[in-house]
């Protein structure tokens, strides 16, 4: 039975690039560096803030220069990470409808604690998580399972009744690992050079509210056992 639904964060339930890509652009600009247009950060955006600044400078994380590139770009997104993120359309009315089910809903991202703990309570959720775990959390961010089981422990509920909706590689590994039935977001920030058909995917919806369908489907054929 799916007694939980737990959600990524960016590019899941709400859209940060805006936020994202404007951090981004300020270090950039302080580097004399050209900006990135949207079209270009969007797609990456699920990739934090390792994976834009090697968008935006070509620098990958294993050069040294990349880290304190890295804390640049954390400091600036510290002063804009609310100002354009907003909840994807749905999300409230999937969130009502879940707690109507009497089924928990949660948040694992890897998203640093620093933003979530403030970035959260902003969106406007009509119903709060039973949980949120953040990127540093637990000892491992995803791929890892370590916070997908953290998560089953704190809200009390076993890994295999819990649905776990990303739009990234990892969200996927890292919920299919946890044997987790694994939803796949895509409105979320997915490349054209990503192949998500190599993915571990149970499903894959284009709008939020096809939840529902899933975890009825699911219920109903476990209910029938």
């Amino acid at each position: 039975m799916i007694k939980a639904v737990l959600f990524d964060l960016d590019g899941t339930l709400a859209d940060t690039a805006l936020d994202l890509g404007a951090a981004l652009n300020r270090v950039l600009q302080k580097h004399g560096l050209p900006k990135q247009p949207m079209q270009a950060i969007r797609p990456l955006a699920s990739h934090g803030a390792s994976g834009l600044i090697e968008l935006g400078t070509g620098i990958s994380r294993d050069q040294v220069e990349h880290a304190a590139l890295r804390q640049e770009f954390l400091d600036e997104y510290e002063l804009c990470f609310a100002d354009q993120t907003v909840l994807f359309a749905g999300v409230n009315d999937l969130l009502r409808a879940l707690a109507e089910k009497n089924i928990k809903w949660g948040i694992i991202t890897n998203k640093p604690q620093r933003f979530t703990d403030r970035l959260v309570p902003q969106l406007g959720l009509e119903v709060n998580p039973a949980i949120v775990v953040s990127g540093d959390t637990t000892s491992a961010p995803k791929p890892s399972t370590i916070p997908m089981f953290y998560a089953c422990d704190q809200i009390q509920v076993a890994a295999r009744d819990c649905l776990y909706v990303g739009d990234a590689e990892r969200d996927m590994q890292a919920g299919k690992n946890a044997d987790m039935h694994t939803v796949l977001a895509k409105w979320g920030y997915i490349a054209q050079t990503d192949q998500i058909q190599t993915w571990p995917v149970d499903h894959s919806i284009d709008h939020i509210g096809q939840i529902l369908t899933i975890v009825d489907t699911l219920n109903d054929h476990a209910g029938g056992r």
